[in-house]
Parts: structure tokens; C-alpha cells; sequence
């Protein structure tokens, strides 16, 4: 009885694969198939599987390929900025910086995530964890920008640190 409601369960929860799913490899279009209908986040639509086009993530994440580096995020403190431990941030170093940008900087010869901002006297500066953590940077220390981050990557399921 188990094993039959898990079959139904699984052939309502996944639709059917679409056409594009198996078309040979060689002609196959690079990326992966961009549905044209949206997700709604609220109420429930009917399903869609018209494909729009091809989405190749490297086109969609990468603006300047010879200078974006993937990097793992460690700590919680820009929980609130919706970066978590573990997650994987897409860094662009030849982007440059505006105020309100996630940026990693160099703080005392170590990597730090932290949000870009200005002063009163409109100086840029890395505003502080929160709450601050040991490698908080103090006020007047020398710091280098190294990049910006663009893109976070996380996970949704199972969860943040499966067992197994």
C-alpha cells in the first residue's frame, strides 16, 4: 500500500520529461532547456512545457570569464543578506564595486565577505558583521577589495549538511 501511494506521490510531484530532455547529445543545444512559463512563488498555474530557449549558466552567471572564481562561504553572519555557511559565491574581480555591494576583501592577509558602504564623508568602507565576528575588521586598518560578489548558490534540498 506504502509503495503505491510513494508511485502516485512521485507521478504527481514530476512531470513527464519533456522532449528536449532526450534529444541526442551532438545536436543538442548548449545549456540547459529555460521554460517559458514562470514559477509562481503563491498560487499554482498550469503546466507549461514550451521551452523558451537554452540557458547556458556560464552565459547567465559569468560576465567576465577570465576573472570570476567560485568561493565558499563559511560563517553565518550575513544570514540576514540571505548568505549562508556553505554556500557557493560567484566572484567577479574585474566588476568594479558600488556602495551596497557584497565584496571580498583582503583584511589582515585573510578573505572576508562583507557589504561595501560610505562614510558620512562619503569614504568607502567595509561595514561590520553582524554580530561581529574575530576577523571584523577595526576601524583605519588597511584593507584590499579582491572582488565583488555577484551571484550566491545555494542549496534547498535535502538540506544544508546532509548526512551521508
Amino acid at each position: 500500500m506504502l509503495a503505491v501511494a510513494a508511485e502516485r506521490l512521485h507521478a504527481r510531484a514530476f512531470p513527464p520529461r519533456l522532449e528536449a530532455d532526450l534529444a541526442p547529445g551532438p545536436a543538442r543545444e548548449p545549456g540547459w532547456p529555460l521554460l517559458a512559463t514562470p514559477v509562481p512563488a503563491g498560487f499554482p498555474s498550469p503546466a507549461d512545457d514550451h521551452i523558451e530557449r537554452h540557458l547556458s549558466l556560464d552565459e547567465h552567471l559569468i560576465r567576465h570569464p577570465e576573472s570570476t572564481f567560485f568561493m565558499r562561504v563559511q560563517g553565518d553572519a550575513l544570514r540576514e543578506a540571505g548568505i549562508r555557511d556553505g554556500d557557493l559565491l560567484v566572484v567577479d574581480r574585474a566588476l568594479p564595486p558600488t556602495a551596497g555591494s557584497l565584496v571580498v576583501a583582503v583584511v589582515a592577509g585573510e578573505f572576508a565577505l562583507r557589504r561595501l558602504g560610505r562614510d558620512a564623508a562619503g569614504r568607502w568602507g567595509l561595514e561590520p558583521d553582524s554580530p561581529p565576528s574575530d576577523r571584523a575588521a577595526s576601524a583605519g586598518e588597511p584593507t584590499d577589495l579582491w572582488g565583488v560578489a555577484r551571484w550566491v548558490i545555494h542549496r534547498l534540498w535535502p538540506g544544508r549538511n546532509p548526512v551521508s
